[in-house]
């Protein structure tokens, strides 16, 4: 046996033997939930409001699955929840969870608190962004402690883009709310257009408060009244008015967008590829339907644990290497294996396109092509991004 032969299997032995006490050795994942959303006004209409624990309920899931699995392998995942009325106080509770020891944060927080709190804990923390939907976070800031499971308005508009050109609906009417999140979900709707081909035939600034129970039927098709269109696509997150929209149009078009047919990150109505079985222990814990919001909370915390799997690791350093490393693969009961964009941290994934009692499609659409992933059609692809990780 030459020297070289009995040095390479004395490495190969040292290694197994490190892999095999690692195993051995208990691994204990702490992760700190953290939820803050601003109070909002009230719509203008009878809309269903977000439950007050979406989000927890389904990180608190994903603990139990992951849980459930990480027994067999020694680890154990705990979640420390903060939730509080006011920014401040989540900041204060997320520094004192990282002077404890906690590396791991899933974040249900707008925007402007979450590049915050990404300020605060550093580059030695790991978020994941499972509440905003902003582009802005995905193109200019990019954050490099953050992950983001949450899909940005980008992604969703650009799904539902995708659905509209192979349907061959060309030329939209969009009604524009006046929220500020209304006008960037606008904005993402007219980057949608330019991308795949569409006309905006015009563009209507919804300025009314007027009580839309008593009055849609009169307001709504003058309102919409202009040249020939399609389809008309809805831009209002708070549901001030856009429910109203359907089959109060002055010409009988299918409506979409944050109302009608919508893309989301979940809804109740996805069953196939397994998700009926998430489903249904979401509920039997929650005693509700998983939101979008609940979704990228799950998807947060079971990518610690899928990253933990692999590399038996619980510091923040390696699991996020591996995150967004080609190795890593997430099973998101979305009919593919989800995985990470290097170059912003997004969650690559489908987006389902529903009304409320069915899924219409699933994007990325046929024939929407892509070098890499079809999945890298939905969002902004790295030539799009302007800022480096």
């Amino acid at each position: 046996m030459t020297t070289m032969l009995r040095t390479l299997i004395t490495i190969t032995a040292l290694l197994l033997s490190s892999v095999a006490a690692r195993a051995s050795e208990p691994l204990q994942i702490e992760i700190g939930y953290l939820h803050y959303q601003p109070e909002r006004p009230p719509a203008l209409s009878n809309i269903l409001p977000e439950p007050a624990d979406s989000g927890l309920r389904g990180a608190e899931l994903a603990i139990d699955d992951s849980n459930t699995t990480g027994r067999f392998l020694k680890q154990s995942y705990r979640l420390q929840t903060v939730r509080a009325d006011s920014p401040d106080e989540v900041l204060a509770g997320a520094r004192q969870l990282q002077q404890q020891g906690v590396e791991l944060f899933v974040a249900n927080l707008p925007a402007a608190e979450l590049l915050r709190l990404s300020a605060a804990l550093g580059p030695q923390a790991l978020i994941f962004n499972a509440g905003s939907q902003d582009d802005s976070l995905r193109r200019q800031s990019c954050p490099t402690n953050v992950l983001h499971t949450a899909p940005s308005r980008a992604m969703l508009t650009d799904a539902l883009g995708q659905w509209l050109k192979a349907r061959r609906f060309e030329r939209w009417l969009l009604l524009v709310g006046n929220q500020p999140e209304d006008q960037r979900y606008a904005e993402a709707l007219e980057r949608a257009a330019q991308r795949f081909g569409a006309r905006i035939v015009a563009r209507k600034a919804w300025s009314f408060d007027t009580d839309l129970r008593r009055t849609a039927q009169k307001e709504l098709p003058l309102f919409t009244r202009t040249d020939d269109y399609d389809v008309v696509l809805v831009a209002d997150e708070r549901g001030d008015f856009g429910e109203y929209v359907l089959y109060n149009s002055w010409l009988p078009r299918p409506v979409a967008g944050t109302q009608g047919l919508t893309p989301v990150a979940w809804h109740r109505v996805v069953e196939q590829w397994g998700a009926a079985q998430l489903q249904s222990r979401f509920d039997e814990m929650a005693g509700r339907w998983m939101t979008g919001t609940d979704y990228a909370a799950w998807a947060a915390v079971r990518s610690i644990a899928e990253a933990a799997i692999q590399t038996g690791a619980n510091d923040a350093a390696t699991l996020e290497h591996h995150i967004r490393s080609d190795r890593f693969q997430l099973a998101g009961f979305k009919g593919r294996k989800l995985s990470y964009r290097r170059w912003n941290g997004q969650l690559r994934q489908p987006i389902p396109l529903v009304h409320p009692r069915a899924l219409v499609s699933q994007s990325p659409q046929e024939g929407f092509l892509h070098p890499v992933t079809e999945l890298d059609t939905l969002g902004f692809d790295q030539p799009e991004v302007h800022c480096k990780l």
